[in-house]
């Protein structure tokens, strides 16, 4: 699930200089409401968000539009330099993952290029990316979206403990199936509502 409301409601209220609990204490809920919110666990209804706009001083309208954005179709992003297993993996990705817009790169600056423009729901990277390693790579893309979420993919088994090492959420073993897919969806750090 993109979190187009989560990643708005932060950034506004960090623009007031508020803090989480302070926003809370202005609208009456607790802190923990607040920050649900803002990691997308939960979104407000339309007349909490129209007490958030005022207590922001901001557009309801444009809070209401980015939490309708907050269920739009799911994007999961496959990075991988061979055509062979990027054109498989995306096979797999598209039948495991049926809800979801599903996007293939095999450049590693290209990803970040689509990272930075669109809410990526889930990234499974190569780990051998050319030059370019994907362990290298996930710490990048959690610079850009800090709450992304980031698992490998690899035919070599013994980079497991490097990737344990960073902040991604999980390790599939190469060829892609479908199956291990759908096991590593329950296992994702943040809510991806819509990947299955």
């Amino acid at each position: 699930m993109a979190n187009y409301f989560g990643e708005t409601l932060c950034r506004l209220r960090a623009d007031k200089g508020l803090s989480q609990q302070q926003l809370a204490n202005r609208l009456h809920v607790t802190r923990s409401a607040v920050a649900n919110w803002e990691t997308g666990h939960r979104l407000p209804n339309a007349a909490m968000i129209s007490q958030i706009a005022r207590a922001l001083n901001s557009d309801a309208a444009f809070l209401l539009a980015a939490a309708d954005e907050s269920y739009g179709v799911p994007n999961v992003l496959l990075v991988d330099d061979s055509p062979i297993a990027l054109e498989g993996g995306l096979t797999v990705l598209r039948e495991a993952l049926p809800g979801a817009n599903v996007v293939g790169l095999a450049s590693p600056a290209e990803a970040v290029r689509y990272f930075k423009g669109n809410p990526v729901a889930l990234a499974l990277l190569d780990i051998k990316l050319g030059r370019t390693c994907g362990l290298d790579l996930c710490q990048e893309l959690l610079q850009i979206r800090p709450n992304a979420n980031i698992a490998y993919i690899t035919a070599y088994p013994e980079y497991s403990l490097d990737a344990w090492s960073t902040d991604a959420c999980g390790f599939i073993l190469k060829p892609l199936e479908a199956e291990e897919v759908r096991k590593l969806v329950p296992k994702l750090r943040h809510p991806a509502r819509g990947l299955l």
